[in-house]
């Protein structure tokens, strides 16, 4: 299996000028590819006793599910506000360009459970904390954060970890 970074897209340019887009979904195209990205991530997490996955919306739900069938747990969508059928609990966050909001279902899981939180990338960090506070906010456990792809130089992953100890990615791209 060739490194996970060579089947991992940029794209220049997008959404905006001097953004250099890291598109993920080459990577799920390719069988060997996803099933070595949701092996390499069990591997970090299998003995963490995880009883829910979270995935954050939308790319974070393919291998959030992927992985919740591999550690035998069940699967929590974090979505974009407004998406949920029931009643939801809700967190919202800064953008570079403005506010968003998360939701996840009041009911998504038990006060303690232990839940471990993915995504498709980490940047700044700040969905992904908007996303432990919900996980906080229903009495959950975060026992882990996992992503395919870090930008370490926006910080995300390093602020992430003072709220959650293991913060786990597979793939760097350094000076974006």
């Amino acid at each position: 299996m060739k490194d996970l970074k060579s089947y991992i897209r940029t794209v220049p340019d997008f959404p905006a000028d001097g953004i250099m887009f890291r598109d993920i979904t080459t990577l799920y195209g390719n069988p060997a590819a996803l099933k070595h990205a949701v092996d390499l991530l069990f591997g970090h997490f299998r003995n963490d006793r995880v009883q829910m996955v979270a995935g954050i919306e939308a790319r974070g739900f393919v291998i959030g599910g992927a992985l919740a069938c591999r550690l035998g747990a069940g699967f929590v969508p974090i979505r974009k506000k407004g998406k949920l059928p029931h009643q939801a609990v809700e967190e919202s966050y800064t953008l570079e360009y403005g506010e968003a909001t998360l939701e996840m279902h009041l009911d998504a899981f038990g006060a303690g459970d232990r839940v471990l939180l993915v995504d498709d990338l980490i940047a700044t960090g700040g969905t992904a904390d908007a996303a432990v506070s919900l996980i906080d906010h229903l009495g959950g456990d975060v026992v882990g954060a996992g992503f395919i792809v870090d930008l370490p130089d926006l910080g995300g992953a390093a602020k992430l970890r003072d709220r959650c100890e293991k913060v786990v990615s597979l793939v760097s791209f350094e000076g974006d």
